[in-house]
This record gives C-alpha cells, structure tokens and sequence, in this order.
C-alpha cells in the first residue's frame, strides 16, 4: 500500500497539476516583499547548515539573501499581482485579419515540484477580432507567467486565457517547447527529451488555421 509521502512524490514526479490557477493561499501578499526575503533568508541559511557548509566561508556568506532576493524579486516575482503587465490594446484600424504570429519567445520558468528550472520557448499566435495588442505585451504575459512554480500545462494555458481576455477574442493559441531540469538532471536525468504543450481556442481548434499556425512555428529566422 503506497504511503501519502510517496503518492506525494509520484504526483511531483508525474508533473501533474489539478487547477489551472496556481495554489496561492489568501493570506500571501500580507508581507511584504523585504519581509519576505528576510524569512526566507533564515529558510536557506538553515538549509545550507543543515547540509554541513560553512557560512562564514566569504563564497557562502551572502547566498542566503541572494537566494531570498532572485526569489521573490526575480524567479517567483510573478507571483505578485502588482507586477502584472498592462495589456494595452489597440484597434484595427489597418483591418489586418490573418493571424498574428509571435513566435520563439524565450521562456524561463520554475519546476513547482522541484523548484528546478524550466527553459524553453514559446510560441503565441492570435487573429484580430477587432483589437491588437502590442507585440512586447505578449512577451511580458509569457514572461509574467513564468516567473513563479509553475507547471507547463496551466502555463500554457494561462497565456492563452490572457490574451483571450486582453484581445476580447477566443481566437488566440499558444504552443511551449520545454526542457525541464527535474528531468534532465535529476531522476531519469534524460538530457535530450522536451516537452510539448498546447492550448488551441476559437478558430485554432480547425486543423487547417492549427497547420498554419504550427507551420509558421517551424520557419527558421535568419537575418
């Protein structure tokens, strides 16, 4: 009979999510970002002495709010609601009404079960139903997304369901070619394997407009 801490890890292990909202409590902005780093300093300090390092070693001696400050200011700053982009959108005045094709957005997320990196691309397209949007905002979505635990799928599909609400269209697609590190270096530490997710809406669902956009993904840019 398999035990809780081992159907734990198998979940972990499995990348499986059941919410395509991230699990953040209630209660997580009610410290402050400076508080913050100061818990999680003392966290990282007790995980390095617990391991037997030397922290009055001059490399060590200012990890622990290193690691505290790429935390909450960089890697997990997604998190933060204030720091959500503001998806500025335009009209149509040009009438452009073939699909729109960001593609190769670079993509550094974190692994939520092993807080390992994830780094790859992404690639977002849309089809205008009357407003644009500014091509950086859609690499700002990907980037504010990322930049908390994360598990690909809902990543995925949090960048379309943006979109879909900045552009006020359900016409908007989002494929993310990975490489996670819990795989590649831990584990069955499989250097080669990536992983593929999608999230197709609208119009994206027809196979045709699905070709088209997958086909524009595999033009080589070159200038």
């Amino acid at each position: 009979m398999i035990n809780n801490e081992d159907f734990l890890d198998e979940i972990g292990d499995s990348h499986f999510s059941n919410n395509a909202q991230n699990p953040v409590r209630e209660d997580a902005f009610v410290l402050s970002d400076e508080e913050k780093i100061e818990k999680i300093k003392k966290d990282v300090e007790n995980i390095l002495q617990t391991l037997g390092m030397d922290l009055t070693d001059d490399s060590l001696k200012g990890t622990p709010n290193r690691v505290a400050k790429m935390f909450v200011k960089e890697i997990f700053g997604g998190l933060n609601p204030t720091k959500k982009p503001k998806a500025s959108t335009f009209d149509n005045n040009y009438k452009y009404g073939e699909m729109l094709v960001e593609k190769n957005i670079t993509l550094y997320s974190t692994c939520e079960h092993h807080l390992l990196p994830i780094i790859g691309r992404a690639h977002v397209a849309y089809i205008s139903s009357g407003r644009v949007i500014g091509l950086s905002k859609m690499n700002r979505i990907v980037e504010y997304y990322a930049k908390r635990p994360q598990v690909q799928e809902r990543l995925t599909m949090q960048i379309v369901q943006e979109l879909q609400k900045a552009l006020g269209t359900e016409d908007v697609a989002c494929v993310i070619d990975a490489k996670h590190l819990c795989v590649n270096s831990r584990g069955i530490k499989d250097i080669e394997s990536s992983t593929v997710t999608s999230e197709f809406g609208g119009k994206f669902k027809d196979p045709q407009t699905r070709r088209e956009f997958l086909d524009y993904i595999k033009l080589e840019t070159q200038f």
